[in-house]
């Protein structure tokens, strides 16, 4: 099966009003709690938790990207970087179990319903 990659913008502000919070970026805080909760992950050896300097969504708090092989990428935004890794983790378990990527927003969880900013096609076969 083809692994999955979640990937994690560290550059992203804490909040739409604060850059930082105890020194750090919010999507520091962010790849933290993910990182915290992988090993205990029942997808942590089928997924890659990638941290990126930059996503390119800076007018917004955490960004995320969940991507595969022959899958549409689906890109969020207006995370709150310390509330948002376990709905983050049950959406990479829905979009693994997707055959396409797609995952209606009605099934996701509450926290990810909103702030989706980009579905990106699959590269085609060449």
């Amino acid at each position: 099966m083809t692994k999955h990659t979640l990937f994690v913008c560290k550059s992203c502000a804490f909040s739409s009003t604060q850059r930082d919070y105890m020194g750090q970026r919010g999507g520091y805080h962010l790849l933290t709690h993910l990182l915290r909760l992988q090993p205990q992950w029942t997808l942590a050896s089928e997924y890659a938790i990638q941290s990126v300097e930059c996503l390119s969504a800076c007018n917004r708090p955490c960004v995320v990207a969940y991507a595969a092989s022959h899958k549409t990428t689906l890109m969020f935004g207006d995370l709150p970087p310390l509330q948002s890794a376990t709905a983050i983790l049950q959406l990479a378990e829905q979009y693994h179990a997707s055959s396409d990527g797609l995952v209606l927003r009605q099934e996701r969880p509450d926290i990810l319903k909103k702030g989706i900013l980009a579905r990106i096609p699959p590269l085609p076969d060449c």
